[in-house]
């Protein structure tokens, strides 16, 4: 590292997006990520849709339970 950095020409906030998102990587466990793959293969969708589905469905139903 050098001992002394110049600031003199920064922007600040350059490269602030205020509208970005933030994708979070989730990890399957392999049976999960197996089930899921076969759901996606006949339903012609990618695993990403299949999940999300999932995940909506769990969603609604936590919701009544409430």
């Amino acid at each position: 590292m050098k001992k002394d950095y110049d600031f003199s020409k920064a922007e600040r906030g350059k490269f602030y997006n205020p509208d970005a998102t933030l994708n979070i990587p989730v990890y399957l466990d392999d049976e999960v990520r197996a089930f899921i793959s076969v759901i996606a293969e006949r339903k012609h969708s990618d695993m990403g849709q299949v999940v999300n589905d999932l995940l909506r469905s769990d969603m609604s139903l936590a919701k009544t339970l409430r």
